[in-house]
């Protein structure tokens, strides 16, 4: 049985006339009886009662008929999903990303995505960056967010917003009243620092510093950027953190630039090349435009 059967016997009982129902579908009558009786013989009992002056339905064929009209409307509910999923408008993306990734436009532009794409079922995943790296490659995320991702052939990169970073001080600091800081002036600072062990942007960071002619004093180290505000608040330390965490204010602290050459926080989009789809391409264009 196909779905050209369904849709012949349908127009059949709608019209009630063989003659009818191949005018509205455009084809002979001879072929569309054949095909009836076609189905007619598949399933092992009459659809319709036929004499010379009149066509019924016959008892199976009432209930034939709204099972066919659900299948048709399944069918047809099925293949434009598909059509929606071809195109990027429907499905599911899983999303990988580090907390502080939601104070710049990733945060906007999950926001403007769920009003674009109502039919998307955009799912976030706050993890570490190497788990990031994992999840991905494991196909448990489609796309992720990173600064300083790591060099990997099974892996497509390409920058999704600029950012450079800015300095982190207690109220009290010494240097809260200088406007622009140069990074050679926290040589004897304690730093507070993002978690050096899993990730490229806190090695970026530390290479930095020593760029500048010293070694960071790490007291403490975090996964989160955006936990790094409260620990210098708490007097445990500075921090160099992304520009756009900056924008979750503390009133315990200031933020000061950082003079000199610009360290860059830039964020990058990753996802597996041989996963790529319109989906994907789709929420990067718009994290792209807002930025």
């Amino acid at each position: 049985m196909e779905l050209r059967h369904l849709r012949y016997f349908v127009a059949v009982a709608r019209h009630l006339s063989f003659t009818a129902a191949a005018e509205s579908l455009g084809v002979a009558q001879p072929p569309l009886s054949q095909q009836i009786r076609d189905l007619e013989a598949e399933i092992g009992t009459a659809l319709f009662e036929r004499t010379t002056r009149r066509v019924a339905l016959t008892r199976a064929g009432i209930d034939f008929l709204a099972q066919a009209l659900a299948i048709l409307e399944k069918s047809g509910e099925a293949m434009a999903r598909a059509r929606a999923i071809g195109a990027g408008a429907a499905g599911i993306v899983n999303v990988g990303l580090t907390g502080s990734m939601l104070a710049g436009p990733l945060g906007r532009a999950i926001r403007d995505f769920a009003v674009a794409y109502p039919d998307v079922d955009l799912r976030i995943h706050e993890m570490s960056p190497d788990r990031q790296i994992a999840m991905l490659k494991a196909g448990q995320t489609d796309i992720s967010f990173l600064r300083s991702p790591p060099p990997d052939a099974d892996l497509v990169s390409v920058r999704a917003w600029r950012e450079t970073v800015t300095l982190v001080l207690p109220k009290s600091h010494r240097l809260a009243p200088t406007a622009v800081i140069e990074l050679a002036d926290l040589s004897q600072e304690r730093f507070v620092f993002l978690r050096l062990s899993d990730s490229l942007f806190a090695k970026h960071l530390w290479a930095c510093c020593v760029e500048a002619g010293f070694v960071p004093d790490i007291t403490h180290e975090v996964v989160e950027a955006a936990s790094l505000t409260s620990l210098v608040a708490a007097g445990l330390g500075i921090a160099i953190i992304p520009e756009f965490v900056a924008r979750l204010a503390h009133a315990d602290v200031v933020y000061r630039p950082v003079a000199g050459k610009t360290i860059s926080a830039d964020v990058h989009a990753l996802w597996v090349g041989e996963r790529a789809g319109p989906l994907i391409g789709n929420f990067l264009a718009l994290v792209r435009s807002e930025a």
